[in-house]
């Protein structure tokens, strides 16, 4: 039988130790390898049709009231597609980690966050390529590591589910802007400090769209829009 294929598409905010934020979010869109291409071009007609150069790129930081329908229209598209994936693992408060506690570094717990992030998207009877957005010159390192943590957990050590993990950049990948938007939502919800009235509307077309508040844990099996907020284990 043909394993099928999926892309990931992963970003994330906030995630250095001392930035001055509390919140992080590490989230990630996905879909099946054949119907990538589709949804990059209608990303592009959506552009287009919102009066936005095809290749601009769409992201959080720039929603604005003069552009604000372009995103909601791509909001629109993430709910109606059913072939569009998207889970996000949400910590709440940064000021509470205790790494020393746990003898682990903040490097460390970052990647366990990132395994709790795709240990739900992955599956062994799958192939899975997963794109990473470049932010930073340790890019190489962190591809290495992410990749031995997702092996080792899979059991896949001759690459059969694991098939590639690769830095790109998210001006040239569609679906890795879609969850920069996405990312970025959840995370001016969880935070309840944005003022902007774009952004807001943007905020509320998600919620009226997955029928979720975007700041609880959502269902762990949840299709479309899966939301897992993060608590530290004080018990253990």
């Amino acid at each position: 039988m043909e394993r099928r294929g999926i892309s990931i598409f992963c970003d994330e905010s906030c995630h250095l130790e001392h930035d001055g934020q509390k919140v992080m979010v590490l989230g990630g869109v996905w879909c099946a390898d054949v119907d990538k291409q589709k949804a990059y071009e209608r990303i592009r007609e959506i552009k287009k049709e919102n009066n936005l150069p095809a290749d601009k790129e769409v992201k959080w930081t720039k929603i604005s009231n003069k552009n604000v329908s372009a995103y909601l229209d791509l909001v629109n598209y993430f709910f109606d597609n059913s072939e569009l994936h998207f889970r996000c693992v949400v910590i709440p408060n940064k000021d509470e980690l205790n790494h020393e506690k746990y003898n682990q570094t903040h490097n460390d717990w970052y990647y366990k966050m990132y395994f709790d992030l795709l240990k739900m998207i992955i599956r062994t009877d799958q192939e899975c390529r997963i794109y990473l957005d470049i932010k930073d010159t340790v890019g190489a390192p962190k591809i290495r590591q992410l990749r031995e943590i997702l092996q080792n957990n899979a059991l896949d050590f001759d690459r059969k589910v694991i098939k590639r993990i690769q830095l790109v950049r998210s001006h040239e990948v569609e679906l890795l802007q879609l969850a920069d938007i996405l990312i970025g939502a959840v995370m001016a919800a969880n935070r309840g400090t944005t003022t902007s009235k774009a952004k807001l509307k943007v905020i509320e077309r998600i919620k009226e769209k997955s029928n979720y508040s975007l700041t609880k844990t959502t269902l762990l099996q949840e299709p479309k829009m899966n939301i897992f907020i993060w608590q530290p284990n004080w018990g253990d």
